[in-house]
């Protein structure tokens, strides 16, 4: 291989201004969201518990329910984040990632417990056709309003967090938030109606609805957490990704046994490619480390090994 060829594949394929990956990806963008989500947990909790004792209203007691488990989930994610973010050492080789699945898991059946028991308690009030007293209409739908804007501002800073760090405890925080929404708009028609349409049944009928969207949503997570503590592979398309890369990278004659598995907001990616074995081990090594540097440049989320095995030739098989 001409000395001109070693050089350009021992550099990334990338812009000689891009930076390197950080082998900690955003580490203190994912924790802001950790702790504004625990600041508006905490801030909702204290007006849904006015509005529920000002209104006893069912509905306002099923948002003020999500909003006491997003706090304790939410000081959980932002430990598990702190936690997941350690580096690899002696006893974790691999990192500390799997915390961040071993959280959105505890939050999935936190959200689970909690989705039932309103979900029981609103259909014990409806088999009974006691509605339950409701007052302060207004004050009530005032808190939950509020309560929408600040949820609103929430899930779009986490929204952006997840996109850009890939975090999952990220992703499973900000998918029970966006739950709230439709409990706390289903209680400010329910606060409604009581108060302009003398209309009491609607609110049992709203926490189960909010009770249905907690259990489907804690399903939701509960899988994704799941599926990466049993090593499932990574997104597809990611898969995909990687192989069309590998398959077009100058010096890679093959490749095989591309193998991923997901940890947290990391994904580990192990590769063996198949090199030109008449060329000199400081070469095959160039083309093995810039084919690494660029996958690590395109998805910062992963952690890369890659093999290097000799191509068949000539009829005669590799190794």
């Amino acid at each position: 291989m001409p000395k001109g060829a070693l050089m350009s594949l021992d550099r990334p394929q990338t812009s000689p201004d891009r930076p390197q990956p950080d082998p900690q990806p955003h580490k203190w963008l994912s924790l802001s969201a950790g702790i504004a989500s625990v600041l508006v947990a905490s801030t909702l909790v204290g007006l849904k518990l006015w509005a529920v004792l000002a209104t006893g209203a069912l509905s306002v007691a099923a948002s003020l329910a999500d909003s006491a488990v997003d706090l304790v989930m939410s000081l959980a994610a932002a430990t598990a984040i702190l936690y997941a973010a350690r580096p690899a050492d002696d006893d974790h080789a691999f990192g500390h990632s799997s915390a961040e699945d071993l959280t959105a898991l505890a939050q999935a059946l936190l959200i689970l417990g909690s989705g039932a028991y309103i979900g029981w308690s609103a259909l014990q009030r409806m088999i009974s056709g006691d509605s339950g007293p409701i007052g302060s209409e207004a004050g009530g739908t005032l808190v939950m309003v509020a309560s929408i804007l600040l949820t609103l501002g929430l899930v779009w800073w986490q929204g952006r967090v997840a996109r850009l760090t890939g975090s999952r405890v990220v992703a499973a925080d900000r998918l029970h938030y966006l739950g709230d929404l439709v409990p706390a708009v289903g209680a400010i028609i329910a606060l409604q109606a009581s108060q302009h349409l003398g209309v009491r049944g609607l609110d049992s009928w709203v926490a189960l609805l909010a009770a249905a969207i907690m259990v489907m949503g804690a399903a939701r997570i509960g899988k994704a957490a799941w599926d990466a503590l049993m090593d499932r592979r990574a997104d597809p398309a990611l898969i995909a990704a990687i192989a069309d890369l590998t398959r077009s990278w100058p010096g890679v004659l093959g490749f095989h046994d591309l193998k991923t598995r997901t940890s947290g907001s990391r994904v580990f990616v192990n590769l063996h490619i198949e090199l030109d074995g008449e060329q000199s081990l400081r070469d095959a090594h160039a083309i093995g480390a810039a084919l690494r540097r660029e996958i690590l440049a395109r998805w910062p989320q992963t952690d890369v090994i890659i093999h290097k095995d000799v191509a068949a030739k000539d009829g005669q098989p590799g190794t």
